[in-house]
């Protein structure tokens, strides 16, 4: 009689095992990051992130309608200016490519996707740090929290549907929601970061924005040991008006993840980060993964950890090998 249980039977075709697999995953779980260059006339490949480039505005019109139209959920857009300052002045201005690229977008692609902006001065500072210094060098929060909340506004004006807050100041979220709905923008939602760690796997994404980050974010992104630590973040951001939020980096904080799925009374974000894509697609390259399974099987595990939705490089391009 032995083995009496035989879990084997339920793997023996593929119709059997799509029928009991446990874990869906979509495209419409799928949100897209891209990046636009102020000062490209032409799409520049990112050496660290083979595949991924910085767009032309016309460039990045063109892909993400083609990403749309293959299904993806979403699209994250990332800025990157020609001439940077201290303050990252050209995060609140009308007309930085952040913004302009947004307005594009909004108005080739309206309600059709949702758009969503990366509301964090790292890109627009001359130092690379995600908020402004104070007179010793230190990143200061509260005012720091000031250009947020224009950031903030200048990014609904522009069509943005969600906004994506990344700098891990404190009430961030709620600085950001009190300056939306001032403004009249109480239909704009907030996808927060609420718990990014200062990890190792960033390296490849400060190519993409050109960042001029010297030193470390350790004194406002989270410890990478600390787990109870993101979910207080999380309660904090709920409480101030949070309606996703997100774990950054995914693979490495996967425990996380699953942790924020089970007490998040709102969706839960992934970010499948820079580091994290570029290293698989080195071992593909180098034959040693095959690596369309590798993709699948590496956003099945978010999916299976928890997240709602993933930001991931390979949206676009995993649309089509999902059934």
């Amino acid at each position: 009689m032995f083995p009496e249980q035989r879990p084997r039977r339920l793997r023996t075709t593929a119709a059997l095992r799509r029928l009991v697999s446990e874990t869906t995953l979509r495209p419409r779980q799928l949100i897209l990051p891209m990046f636009v260059a102020e000062d490209a006339d032409a799409p520049r490949p990112i050496s660290s992130m083979p595949g991924v480039v910085q767009h032309t505005r016309d460039t990045l019109r063109k892909a993400a309608v083609d990403a749309v139209r293959a299904g993806v959920g979403g699209l994250m857009i990332f800025g990157v200016p020609a001439r940077r300052d201290a303050t990252g002045s050209g995060a609140v201005d009308e007309k930085g490519i952040l913004n302009v690229a947004l307005r594009d977008l909004r108005s080739e692609l309206g309600d059709e996707t949702v758009l969503m902006a990366d509301t964090c001065l790292d890109e627009f500072t001359d130092h690379g740090h995600c908020g402004v210094l104070d007179a010793d060098g230190g990143v200061d929060n509260d005012a720091t929290l000031e250009v947020y909340a224009r950031m903030a506004v200048a990014q609904a004006e522009s069509g943005a549907h969600l906004l994506g807050p990344s700098g891990m100041m404190d009430g961030q979220v709620g600085v950001i929601r009190h300056a939306l709905d001032e403004a009249g923008y109480a239909g704009t939602g907030i996808l927060a970061y609420s718990a990014k760690y200062a990890s190792a796997f960033y390296g490849p994404f400060r190519e993409a924005v050109d960042s001029q980050l010297k030193g470390d974010r350790k004194t406002y992104q989270q410890d990478p040991g600390n787990a109870r630590e993101a979910l207080r973040e999380i309660e904090l951001d709920v409480a101030e008006g949070a309606d996703a939020v997100m774990i950054k980096p995914a693979l490495s904080y996967l425990d996380v993840l699953r942790a924020a799925a089970e007490m998040s009374p709102v969706p839960v974000a992934a970010y499948n980060i820079s580091g994290e894509y570029a290293m698989v697609e080195a071992a593909a390259a180098n034959g040693w993964l095959d690596r369309e399974r590798t993709i699948l099987e590496v956003l099945t595990s978010i999916r299976r950890a928890g997240a709602d939705m993933i930001l991931t490089y390979w949206a676009a391009e995993a649309t089509a090998w999902l059934d």
